[in-house]
This record gives structure tokens, sequence and C-alpha cells, in this order.
């Protein structure tokens, strides 16, 4: 025996997930934009903090730091190519805190893939890609601290753009 209903029910869901996959394709446009957007307005200023100088550092050998203050551990990076949120001469200069947005757990560098990863529920975040989540259970991605460079090379950090593990807010 023959059950048409099953043929029908096959089609309206080929052409249900037509349809959503051509919406997903229009979004996915759009979507880097409103991310970006997102960003800036977790973006927090904080007062400016010397981290170190451009020739204090070597391309891919994370440097320890405290930002925006000793009760935030964070790295300071050169991945030796431009990157988004990259400062510097090359705009290869980036820094984030490492404590996983999960639950704060003490992240890792591997410097062969370029990612901050979680020991806890094994979280990775993209050290060249703004710190993007690419895998694990955080629902935020990795908190990037906004720097400048000066004309003497001096690596200043002056905002955080996501949410520090542990804050309610951002605010000191």
């Amino acid at each position: 025996m023959k059950c048409n209903r099953l043929v029908d029910a096959g089609r309206r869901q080929f052409m249900r997930g037509g349809l959503m996959g051509a919406a997903g394709a229009a979004a996915s446009t759009v979507l880097p934009a409103q991310q970006a957007q997102a960003r800036s307005l977790a973006r927090v200023e904080y007062p400016p903090n010397r981290l170190a100088n451009v020739s204090d550092l070597t391309v891919n050998d994370p440097m320890d730091i405290a930002y925006p203050d000793a009760d935030s551990p964070g790295v300071l990076l050169k991945l030796g190519e431009a990157v988004e949120g990259g400062v510097g001469p090359d705009g290869d200069i980036v820094a984030y805190s490492v404590l996983c947005p999960h639950k704060g757990w003490f992240l890792s560098y591997n410097g062969e893939d370029r990612t901050f990863n979680c020991p806890g529920h094994h979280s990775r975040f993209d050290a060249e890609a703004a710190g993007q989540q690419v895998w694990g259970h955080a629902t935020n991605n990795l908190p990037q601290f906004v720097l400048r460079v000066d004309d003497n090379g001096d690596i200043y950090a002056e905002g955080v753009d996501e949410l520090i593990y542990g804050r309610l807010s951002n605010v000191l």
C-alpha cells in the first residue's frame, strides 16, 4: 500500500527548506554588518593604559597583560598579518581577555591554528577574526581590547568590546 501523504510531506519540507535556504543566503550578506554594529554597541571605553611597545612583541607569542584592571587577565598578541581590529604598523597587533565568556576558565593560546581554547567546555575563539567563537558552549565572542599605537610604538588599551566574564557590565 502506497502512502501519498508522505510524498506530499516530503515535497513541502523540500520547498520550505529551499525557501529557508534562500532567506539564509540573503541574510548572510547583511549579517556581517549587523555583527560589526552589535560589537560596536558592546564597546566600553576606559582610560588609556599602556600595555607594551611594538618592539616588545614577537610574532605569535602572546604577552600576558591585565586590562582594564588587575582582575582582568588578557594577552597582547602580534599575529604577523593584518587582521580585524589589529593595530600597529602591520595592523596585526590585537589583545583579548583570557577568561572564557562561558564559565570564566583561563584560556590557552594555540599558535598553530591561532585560537584561544577553553579547557573547561572546549570553546574555541579565533584570534584572527576579532575573537569570534568557532566552537563550544560559549554564547559570546571573546572580549577584544580596543588598542591604539602612538608615534613611539607604545601600545595603549582604551576599551573593551564584549562583556568580560564575571562582570554584570564593563563599567569599573
